[in-house]
Parts: structure tokens; C-alpha cells; sequence
């Protein structure tokens, strides 16, 4: 289901991500290593959700072996390579070929099988009802314009029983103009919520960060992300927050950044 903006949003993220990627200077395109790869074959591994926080082994519900998993929007070369060495039958979905390329290099480099299928996180009309028993979708929801069709996607293609696994922002970040608490000013209550980049940053600023091909981003209220959850058919059974470093964002002394759930399809 279309909504405003959509296709251009989607498109200029794609461009953004493909530059990040490309440029080898994120922590989140940073491909696994083989003797990560190893341990997780040996079934030693951990994944995060958030910027840094385990996830809880429990919320996979068992062994993650012969589980169908979609890793929704969280191509890099981290999360999917890992969970297929743990011997999970993967499906990679990212809007970035840049980002699939690198769970693809992970995947040749190991003698991994991982699916990859490019697209927009909030159309999965490719994939049939019931697809999958597990999607592990780090924070990555920033991006995407609407929650609703997101969530409505993700609880269809889930078998039942099936688990979401989400990790996304707290929307009190985005009161904040982080650009200028780089530059060194005051910490000011600047924008109201929800706040959209393409709607609420001034005309100079989002023409700069579009030609920088810094990606767009989205608050999404707790209603839209847990409450949307819930709207959506899912029972919430797990939570917790997360915070950056001191060095990533100074509100890291004041609040949690960013947090995590657990939702259940069941009947």
C-alpha cells in the first residue's frame, strides 16, 4: 500500500545506504569475521538489536537451527551471515544492494546459504503468508516513513507460533537538533514529535543532507511502534532499552537511546 513520499524516501535511503556502505567507514557495514563465523557454527554467538545490548538467547525461542528467518533491513554482513552459520535457513531483505553485497561476500567467503532479496521493508508482497518462523529487524524502522504497513507485513508472512524480534529509536531523540549539538551547542528542546526529516528540517539543511546522501530519518511515537505491534495482531513479550556510547550522542548520559521488543504471533 503506497503512502506519501514513499517512493522517494525509499529511493534516496537506497542511494544513502549504498554510499555508507561503500565508504567502509560505518560500524554497521562492517562485515563478521571468520572466526566470529566459527564460533557461531559451534553455536557461540550473539546478536544485538540495538547499538549495543545482546539480545536474550530466550527471545529465539530454542535453537536457531533449520528456523526460517528473515533478517529484515539489516543487510551489512553482520546479523544474517551469523545466524546461517548457527544453521538457520536465511532470507537477507535490505533496501541496499550495497548492503546485501556484503552478506553475499560473507556467505561466498564461508560456504554459507543465504537468500538475498532487495526491497522496501513495508512491501514484502514477494514473500507468501506464513514464510517464516523468526524476523530479526534491528533498528532500522528510523528510515521508513509508516510503521503500520511494516508491522501489518511482518505479521502476515510469519508462521504461527512466529516471533519479531525489533529493535528501534526512542522518539525522545529526535526532540533534539544533533547536528548542532555536534557543533557544541546547548542540549535545547528543538523539534516537535513525531518529526520527519523531509518535513521538518529547514529547507537548506535537508537540500545539504540530500546531497551529502545522508539518509532521511523518521520518529515514530511508542504508540506507532509498540502500540502498532499490538494493532497489527502481535502479543508483546519481551522488552528493554539500550543506550549509544558517551562519545556517540550526549544525550547517552541522560537517557536510553534506543529499545528493544519481543512480539509473538500466536493463536
Amino acid at each position: 500500500m503506497p503512502y506519501p513520499g514513499m517512493n522517494d524516501v525509499v529511493d534516496h535511503n537506497r542511494a544513502a545506504w549504498d554510499a555508507q556502505s561503500n565508504s567502509g567507514e560505518s560500524e554497521w557495514c562492517e562485515p563478521v569475521s571468520p572466526a566470529e563465523i566459527a564460533r557461531a557454527r559451534a553455536d557461540d554467538w550473539e546478536l544485538i538489536l540495538t547499538p549495543v545490548r545482546g539480545v536474550p538467547r530466550s527471545w529465539f525461542g530454542g535453537p536457531v537451527a533449520d528456523q526460517r528467518i528473515l533478517c529484515l533491513a539489516s543487510g551489512g554482513g553482520q546479523q544474517a551471515p551469523l545466524l546461517a552459520a548457527a544453521g538457520a535457513r536465511v532470507t537477507s531483505f535490505d533496501n541496499s544492494p550495497a548492503q546485501l553485497e556484503k552478506d553475499d561476500l560473507v556467505a561466498r567467503r564461508e560456504g554459507l546459504d543465504i537468500e538475498l532479496q532487495q526491497g522496501d521493508m513495508a512491501d514484502l508482497s514477494r514473500f507468501a503468508d506464513g514464510s517464516f518462523d523468526l524476523i530479526f529487524h534491528p533498528v532500522s524502522n528510523v528510515f521508513a516513513e509508516a510503521l503500520e504497513p511494516v508491522w501489518r507485513e511482518c505479521y502476515r508472512v510469519l508462521a504461527e507460533p512466529g516471533r519479531l524480534l525489533s529493535g528501534f529509536m526512542n522518539p525522545d531523540f529526535f526532540l533534539f537538533d544533533h547536528d548542532a549539538l555536534e557543533r557544541g551547542a546547548q542540549m535545547v528542546v528543538t523539534y516537535r514529535l513525531p518529526f520527519a526529516d523531509n518535513k521538518d528540517l529547514p529547507a537548506a539543511e535537508l537540500a545539504g543532507r540530500r546531497e551529502r546522501l545522508e539518509a532521511l530519518e523518521f520518529s515514530h511515537s511508542l504508540d506507532a511502534q509498540i502500540g502498532g505491534q499490538i494493532a497489527a495482531g502481535f502479543n508483546l513479550a519481551g522488552f528493554y532499552e539500550d543506550r549509544w556510547s558517551d562519545a556517540a550522542t550526549p544525550l547517552n548520559v541522560y537517557m536510553p537511546t534506543s529499545m528493544a521488543t519481543l512480539a509473538l504471533k500466536q493463536g
